[in-house]
């Protein structure tokens, strides 16, 4: 039986199917030793795929992760500048694994992991209204008035951004709750309040909170985890 190439990679857990046909695009994989740049392109079992010259293996389990990202690192395989990615921290062993979404190169803190590009699709859309849980160091000197627009939902720069949960834990410090996570959607919200970040931390996705672990750690999470996580969209 053969298998869309795009369908294979992100079955694999390399990229969900749209990242897949990108790479596929930019020249990045190889099917039996041949370049491919289009996605209309199907594997059997026997054939032997490799992204960037890594053989490709079929994934036999589904598998999530919890890591810990250090400030100053980004959310992505690499950087043309040099600067590090959290695949600098990463194990050898976990270096194919695909992130749930991204946090900004300053905001440290839970980022999930997976060998299954679908589920980080399903993991990060909208619909799927998971909550992500921060705590927000902020300036600004008089935050009530702003953060009561944050509360209600608010447009920046013509896109609109839901209410977002805000308790606050002290003058500076905020636990900041959201579903949508649109790019760099706490940092933009609360600059446009009159409250700006100045350090961001993600303590929990869903379910799944960082707790004790420690930072550039990673850790495996239990099935039965993952399948309540799963059950809230």
């Amino acid at each position: 039986m053969t298998t869309r190439i795009a369908k294979f990679l992100a079955d694999c857990g390399i990229a969900s199917r749209r990242d897949a046909e990108k790479m596929i695009t930019d020249g990045r994989v190889t099917i039996n030793d041949t370049l491919i740049t289009s996605p209309v392109n199907f594997v059997s079992p026997t054939d032997k795929v490799c992204v960037d010259g890594q053989v490709v293996q079929e994934r036999t389990e589904t598998l999530l992760y919890a890591f810990h990202k250090p400030v100053n690192s980004l959310t992505t395989l690499r950087d043309e500048c040099g600067r590090k990615t959290i695949y600098d921290f990463l194990p050898p062993e976990h270096k194919n694994l695909k992130y749930v979404g991204r946090l900004d190169y300053k905001t440290t803190g839970l980022l999930l992991l997976t060998n299954d590009g679908e589920l980080a699709r399903r993991l990060t859309l909208p619909s799927a209204g998971i909550e992500r849980v921060y705590i927000a160091t902020v300036s600004g000197k008089d935050s009530r008035v702003g953060l009561d627009k944050a509360r209600k939902g608010i447009t920046v720069d013509g896109v609109h951004y839901k209410p977002m949960k805000i308790e606050e834990l002290t003058k500076s410090k905020l636990r900041i709750t959201i579903t949508e996570g649109k790019k760099n959607e706490v940092r933009i919200v609360l600059r446009a309040c009159g409250c700006p970040v100045r350090r961001l931390h993600r303590i929990s996705y869903g379910n799944i909170s960082i707790g004790n672990l420690p930072v550039a750690k990673i850790e495996l999470i239990e099935q039965k985890t993952i399948d309540e996580l799963l059950k809230t969209n």
